[in-house]
């Protein structure tokens, strides 16, 4: 699609949660329907009806990549969530990799895939593939990556420190695992692909190492998603890129001006008004009601959501830039505050605005 199709979006009004974890939970089997395509589809499809937009959502489960990662480098049987590699992976567990682009995903992975396809084959809707990013899938296979990037960005080189090779390594099969991931749901159909970095965040990378002229977020960060975002073009598929990490004026910046996504999603954190100036007006930028604290009436009772919602939409208007409002992150069903959350998200959605 072309970007107009989403600065028409902004420009109607549009409000949306990334909320397809919602639709799931109202499921009286959700794991069941996380197994099964079709299912999951008419979940995303539900969603997007209920939340009154064309863009059906897969939903965020940023574990997929990593199981299918240990699962075809020969560590199947490991826990996705405690599992870390100790050393740096050899060189031949990418070749594997590698050699695995053909091989069939895991039940859920391929579910999750199977509902791209019945979005975009079953209804009117556009059907949004979803993956992790490759240096938050890094983070993840390493139990202290914090300490290796600064290594590195201090100049150690993989040659000189096995835990700074380790970040190399998992980096290029955190890569290749996606790669494959965002593969297999553009040819299911998938028109736009939301793409979530939340570890590409100053905590991760140090913005006093990057102000010293540090490369780790050119080499880390830029240059595996740009490889990402080529191949989504050359696919016909839009890139929206989503990070709710802490990040610094010039993170934004670069993550606009060099990927060049079609939306770009962030956290609570920003203020969108003021990021505006820091973002080309071609891309929409979407977000970020601070969702993540909707459970709780103590932190965020139903006038505050109402008050921040008008207020980011008055000074979006004000501001001039293409906006979606929508939330910072995926909205998770709590299952002790689910009525709560709910009637948060109606009310982000249907809260009236001075000037329509």
């Amino acid at each position: 699609m072309r970007k107009e199709f989403y600065l028409d979006l902004a420009a109607s009004g549009l409000r949306m949660p990334v909320g397809t974890d919602l639709a799931l939970h109202e499921q009286a089997d959700p794991e069941q329907v996380m197994e099964d395509g079709a299912r999951l589809g008419r979940v995303m499809e539900s969603a997007a009806r209920r939340f009154g937009t064309p863009l059906a959502l897969s939903l965020m489960d940023l574990r997929l990549e990593k199981r299918d990662l240990l699962r075809l480098t020969g560590y199947g049987d490991a826990d996705v969530d405690t599992f870390h590699f100790h050393e740096p992976p050899a060189a031949e567990k990418l070749e594997q990799l590698l050699a695995a682009r053909d091989a069939p995903f895991s039940r859920r992975h391929q579910a999750h895939i199977d509902a791209v396809r019945f979005v975009a084959r079953e209804t009117d809707l556009v059907s949004v593939g979803m993956a992790i990013g490759p240096f938050s899938l890094m983070t993840k296979l390493i139990a202290d990556p914090i300490t290796a990037i600064a290594m590195a960005g201090m100049g150690v080189t993989p040659e000189e420190d096995a835990e700074v090779l380790m970040v190399h390594r998992c980096l290029e099969l955190a890569e290749a695992a996606i790669s494959r991931s965002l593969r297999a749901q553009a040819e299911a159909g998938a028109r736009a692909i939301m793409l979530c970095e939340p570890a590409s965040n100053r905590v991760y990378l140090s913005p006093r190492q990057l102000i010293a002229g540090s490369n780790i977020f050119e080499k880390f960060v830029l240059e595996p998603n740009l490889r990402l975002r080529r191949q989504l073009e050359e696919a016909g598929v839009d890139l929206i890129f989503h990070d709710c990490g802490e990040l610094t004026d010039t993170m934004v910046e670069q993550f606009a001006l060099r990927l060049r996504p079609s939306v770009l999603s962030v956290g609570g954190s920003r203020r969108l008004w003021d990021d505006a100036r820091l973002v080309p007006k071609d891309i929409v930028l979407f977000g970020n009601l601070p969702t993540k604290s909707f459970y709780s009436d103590a932190v965020m009772p139903l006038e505050k959501v109402v008050s921040l919602t008008r207020e980011l939409i008055e000074r979006m208007r004000a501001c001039g830039h293409p906006h979606i409002l929508g939330s910072e992150c995926d909205v998770l069903h709590v299952p002790e505050a689910s009525e709560t959350i709910w009637r948060k998200v109606d009310a982000m959605l249907t809260c009236t605005i001075v000037g329509g």
